[in-house]
């Protein structure tokens, strides 16, 4: 009875925050390619979807799917929620669905704390060593780039190193199209000038 009720509430919340006007696919480099009318008014809702949201109920977001959890990370980035912290790092380092690792990154850059950069480093030092598994290794390491920046700190340097973990993911096997390092830190740094202009709608900012 408890789970049919928990599948019921999940349903629920999916209805209200995920999928009106197909949020969960915008939520990503889709947004990057709106027109200015078009992000005002995605980035106004989402400020105030961020604001009606509870954290009861993000955290049920983020045992659904990869639908429910792209956006609960969203929403979490928006209202600064930096309680989520180690949750969306445990959620990032699991990997256990597709897509949504994205907005975890995004999520733990608007944070901007030397814990998140230490976040995004155990990321990297587990799955660059996989060049088998072409997960979400540049949107982590385009994150850590834009922490490394706001803080003055130089953890992604020794990713890329000559020869360093980075290019050796790369590299594979099987080798990868990859762009350069500094292209992936723009790409999280305006996914996270988007949830700036939502959190200018967001009354329950943290921060």
């Amino acid at each position: 009875m408890r789970h049919a009720y928990e599948r019921s509430e999940l349903l629920k919340l999916t209805r209200r925050y995920v999928t009106p006007g197909q949020r969960y696919l915008k939520l990503g480099g889709s947004l990057l390619g709106m027109s200015g009318r078009e992000r005002a008014q995605f980035t106004r809702k989402l400020g105030k979807a961020a604001s009606a949201i509870n954290p009861r109920e993000l955290g049920i977001l983020l045992n659904g799917g990869w639908r429910e959890r792209t956006t609960a990370a969203w929403l979490i980035a928006v209202a600064s929620r930096t309680e989520f912290r180690e949750i969306l790092g445990e959620l990032l380092l699991a990997s256990q669905v597709p897509f949504a690792g994205e907005a975890y990154c995004v999520a733990l850059a608007t944070f901007g704390a030397p814990a998140d950069a230490g976040l995004l480093v155990a990321y990297l030092d587990r799955y660059l060593l996989r060049p088998d598994l072409d997960y979400d290794q540049a949107s982590a390491l385009g994150a850590l780039l834009l922490l490394d920046a706001s803080l003055g700190a130089s953890q992604a340097a020794r990713f890329l190193v000559s020869d360093g973990l980075w290019q050796q993911w790369v590299d594979g096997p099987p080798t990868k199209d990859y762009d350069a390092p500094g292209s992936y830190r723009e790409f999280i740094g305006q996914l996270c000038v988007v949830a700036d202009e939502s959190a200018r709608h967001c009354t329950a900012r943290s921060r």
